[in-house]
């Protein structure tokens, strides 16, 4: 039996007749870029997200550089980041000059430590950006705590969590903004590259909608170096048919993962923690162990698909060696990223494939391939 770690094909089949007809209208309208697809996306994300507004940009990237662009984050200035996270968290702030300050994340969720944070912060620091990483809300009551007690803006990387919520929260109100993610990856995906900022600041969602078409307004007359964010029709459109179903493919995941906590809790893998303050969406759900890549080998062998989040922590990527950071700086998350691995979770994946998946996590350990002695990394 296949089971991907994802199934784009199976999730099509499932809206392909709503996303044809989406597509048809925007061709028919001819509202290519933005337009009113784009403005009804942002408002209904929005509403998601417990924001006023939404600006729909052309990846979960730009979300991330056009915040930090509209903020006026730059030369001199220090952004706190994870370095347990995807390239662009930090890539965004180093593209506006800024200097991306890494710090270590908490082993059991993955996501930044709130006491990292308080030992980085100097006068140089102007931003923090904790990841919701996995599609589990961080601790967001101790950073904002410090982002208020410091003068900070937070900008979320809710990338792979939108849907998720902390105390009831939804994800993406807690900061000044936050930028998501729509690539065909996600829990909520477009089909090509496709993302927003959502905000409750008036002034900044103003600014925001300028900076995404190279800060004008009126056409031709620019206020600000903004740049080319925009999101098109297409995609809009087809992620307003999606949407409507994000609430019952989050549900399908939870119960996903609620099966793999069951019938995964004799293994010898460490399974991912939920906190009880958290509502977890699974865009990935992460095991860990320390024969992380026999297992990966065996079950690729088996037909399983899965995936390493993240092989190399941030602050050792070659790019970055200016920084001067050095391997032991940050020793959670590199003991994490030789030890995760993402199972398949998707709201199409049968009983059938799941079982498969368990079964085969099983047959490795009785092999010997696996570690047999129970919470073998060490946690």
């Amino acid at each position: 039996m296949k089971v991907p770690l994802l199934d784009l094909a199976a999730q099509y089949h499932e809206v392909e007749t709503e996303v044809r007809a989406a597509i048809d209208r925007v061709l028919d309208t001819r509202h290519y870029v933005l337009g009113p697809e784009v403005v009804a996306l942002e408002q209904e994300v929005a509403a998601v997200c417990g924001a006023r507004h939404g600006i729909g940009v052309s990846s979960g990237t730009d979300a991330i550089l056009a915040a930090l662009m509209a903020l006026g984050i730059g030369p001199g200035d220090e952004v706190i980041v994870p370095t347990f996270t995807f390239f662009a968290t930090a890539g965004c702030v180093a593209r506006v000059g800024a200097t991306p300050v890494f710090v270590d994340v908490l082993p059991d969720t993955f996501n930044i430590d709130p006491a990292a944070i308080a030992r980085a912060i100097t006068e140089r620091t102007k931003a923090i950006i904790p990841v919701h990483l996995y599609g589990q809300c961080a601790d967001m009551k101790r950073i904002m705590a410090l982002a208020v007690r410091h003068g900070l803006a937070v900008i979320e990387d809710a990338a792979q969590s939108i849907g998720a919520s902390y105390e009831g929260r939804p994800a993406g109100s807690f900061g000044v903004a936050a930028a998501l993610s729509f690539y065909p990856t996600k829990n909520l995906s477009a089909m090509g590259d496709a993302g927003m900022v959502v905000t409750n600041d008036d002034a900044l969602a103003e600014k925001l909608r300028f900076m995404r078409d190279h800060g004008q307004n009126p056409r031709y007359y620019y206020h600000f170096i903004g740049g080319n964010f925009r999101l098109d029709g297409i995609q809009g459109a087809v992620l307003r048919v999606k949407l409507k179903r994000l609430a019952g493919w989050t549900a399908a995941r939870q119960r996903h993962a609620a099966r793999y906590d069951r019938e995964l809790a004799d293994a010898s893998v460490v399974l991912p923690v939920t906190l009880a303050e958290c509502g977890h969406v699974y865009h990935q759900y992460t095991i860990r162990s320390r024969r992380r890549d026999a297992l990966q080998s065996f079950l690729a062998g088996a037909g399983v698909g899965s995936g390493v989040y993240y092989p190399l922590p941030l602050h050792l990527q070659p790019c970055f060696e200016y920084l001067g950071y050095a391997k032991g700086a940050c020793p959670v998350a590199e003991q994490a990223a030789g030890e995760v691995l993402s199972l398949p979770i998707y709201s199409e994946m049968s009983d059938e494939q799941q079982g498969h998946v368990i079964e085969s996590i099983r047959v490795f350990e009785r092999s010997g391939s696996g570690v047999a002695a129970r919470g073998e990394s060490g946690r």
